[in-house]
């Protein structure tokens, strides 16, 4: 990718400084091709999928497609992946349903991206095996159960998990429209767990203590407009700290970088760009010098917590100077996938070749 396509974002970061990051992202990467939260961590498959799409907007291609690869290779016979991995080994065999469907998300991102059709084709089947796994999992309200362990589905729904569902069922759709599949059982499921984010709260487990489950809603595209600012406005105060960040807890007092990226994502999404940048540029202060960033800090006594710098909390931040900069042709992957962008109406994210 030529440099003047890197994302910038003046006074915040350069070209330089987002390829530095997304090195940082890629020297963290094992043989196999996984992508864990660090060197010698653990790898999940969201978590993982994040960092493959921060390799793609940095033009790491090569990199993004042995992360896709890896998905593709690890996915068990009924469309699902264990929920942590270490070293090549399951460290933890149960399936969280959210995670498998992200895999979604960032192949309709790469295929925007890149304009490589073949590739995506490829991991199609990969793709649908796991979303149809997902529909599986809905209960009678719309909402989507989270954890399968075995044959076992616990009957539990929460608001981040079904939140990013929703936007990955919407990137599923998108996949299928332009790949020359359509899924219409899809769709239904799509609009029936939108229906519970917005209209039945009740059904999902309560989380409201976590910034996740605040933005979530407004970040996967089920709210958006005057819903989603309202919704923005119901809880800044709670979580947004003056200039370093915001709260991934309520009561506890720190602020973590992926959380603050992610509301920077949401943000941008209503259009409201000025508090975006004012949110991107506050937690700079956890960069390091060799492009990485810790996860968080504990603002009352200025330590890091956790002591760990995130592949993860790097790739949310080039993905929101991604979004900002309108850098990459998939520079609208949160912001374009919303409740009446899926199906049916224009492709949500330009797509070449």
């Amino acid at each position: 990718m030529p440099a003047g396509e890197l994302p910038s974002v003046p006074s915040v970061l350069t070209r330089r400084q987002i390829l530095q990051t997304a090195q940082s992202i890629a020297a963290a990467q094992e043989p196999d091709g996984a992508l864990p939260w660090f060197p010698g961590g653990h790898t999940d498959p969201w978590d993982h999928i994040e960092s493959a799409m921060a390799l793609t907007v940095a033009g790491l291609r090569d990199e993004a497609v042995a992360a896709y690869t890896w998905s593709a290779r690890t996915q068990r016979p009924d469309g699902s992946w264990p929920r942590q991995f270490r070293a090549g080994a399951i460290e933890d065999p149960a399936t969280d349903v959210n995670f498998c469907a992200y895999l979604a998300t960032g192949v309709w991102h790469y295929l925007a991206v890149t304009g490589d059709t073949a590739f995506a084709a490829d991991l199609w089947p990969v793709v649908a095996a796991a979303i149809d796994l997902v529909v599986a999992s809905q209960g009678e309200h719309g909402e989507i159960y989270w954890l399968r362990d075995g044959d076992k589905l616990l009957p539990e729904a929460l608001v981040t998990g079904s939140a990013s569902m929703y936007h990955s069922i919407g990137a599923a759709l998108a996949l299928a429209r332009r790949l020359g599949d359509p899924r219409p059982e899809w769709e239904t499921a799509r609009d029936r767990l939108g229906t519970a984010l917005r209209d039945h709260p009740g059904v999902f487990t309560r989380k409201d203590r976590y910034s996740m489950d605040w933005y979530y809603p407004v970040l996967g595209g089920a709210l958006r407009g005057r819903a989603g600012y309202d919704r923005i406005a119901e809880r800044w105060d709670t979580f947004v700290v003056g200039n370093i960040g915001i709260r991934c807890v309520s009561d506890r007092p720190w602020v973590t970088g992926a959380e603050t990226c992610e509301l920077v994502l949401s943000l941008d999404a209503l259009g409201d760009r000025d508090r975006a940048l004012g949110l991107l540029a506050s937690i700079q202060h956890l960069r390091e010098s060799d492009g990485s960033y810790w996860t968080g800090l504990v603002y009352a006594d200025g330590k890091r917590w956790p002591v760990e710098r995130t592949t993860w909390t790097g790739a949310a931040v080039i993905l929101a100077a991604d979004a900002l900069s309108r850098a990459s042709a998939g520079n609208g992957i949160f912001r374009d996938l919303a409740a009446d962008a899926v199906p049916g109406r224009a492709v949500p994210v330009r797509v070449t070749g």
